[in-house]
């Protein structure tokens, strides 16, 4: 199966590199989206750009693909169900959960120079980072690309409530499954709440397995690729 892997903020399509040479080991065909903005040498490119960009991988794939948005483009991933709810297998969301419609894409960080930088590792402490060593830290924040403020600040619009019938599994790694429940239910995160199918997974990590666990989550996707062909 095709398995297109959508980074967060600040990361261009190498951050895939370690999980999908694991998830070409086990048959699947990786396709690491560079977003617009975030790795090709542009510096005004929109959320639409961005969308466009997933949009293209998802419409080149031969057959029906599983899309994974990490973080911030998990709701990259969702804006993709909603523009192809019949198109695509179903989505994972990786430490990161889905914007409602009308609301800023990932506007949480200040604005520089049009672009919203990397904010260092203050308000990532804790159970983010935890499992990042200094040298990682240092690489991450040295390849580290300012997102476009018209990504940031673009407004999410979803229009196709088929969306809710895609098949959602969420890789929970800086939170636990059970925590996860609770915010869905709590209404906290309203377009998960309303979907028809929702999975959780756990993931012993930081915010960025693909960076510390590139093995173990290749092999959550695969499992994840497997079941939503066999759906």
């Amino acid at each position: 199966m095709d398995i297109v892997l959508v980074a967060g903020l600040w990361l261009d399509g190498s951050a895939w590199d370690d999980v999908a040479a694991e998830l070409r080991s086990l048959g699947h065909r990786p396709v690491p989206v560079t977003l617009p903005g975030q790795g090709d040498g542009v510096t005004a490119a929109t959320l639409e750009d961005q969308l466009a960009a997933v949009l293209a991988a998802v419409d080149a794939a031969p057959e029906k693909p599983l899309v994974v948005g990490h973080s911030a483009a998990s709701t990259l991933a969702w804006l993709v169900a909603d523009a192809r709810p019949a198109g695509i297998a179903g989505v994972v969301m990786i430490g990161g959960f889905p914007t409602a419609d009308g609301k800023p894409y990932a506007d949480f960080f200040p604005i520089q120079d049009g672009a919203m930088p990397f904010p260092g590792w203050g308000p990532f402490e804790g159970a983010d980072s935890a499992d990042l060593d200094e040298a990682a830290r240092h690489r991450f924040a040295s390849a580290a690309i300012p997102v476009p403020e018209g990504v940031a600040t673009g407004l999410v619009r979803l229009t196709d409530d088929r969306r809710l019938d895609v098949p959602v599994t969420v890789v929970c790694p800086e939170f636990s499954p059970a925590e996860a429940r609770q915010w869905i239910d709590a209404g906290d995160i309203p377009e998960l709440a309303a979907a028809h199918h929702v999975d959780l997974i756990d993931l012993a990590s930081g915010h960025w397995p693909m960076v510390t666990a590139p093995h173990t989550l290749a092999h959550l996707l695969a499992t994840t690729a497997a079941g939503t062909d066999a759906g």
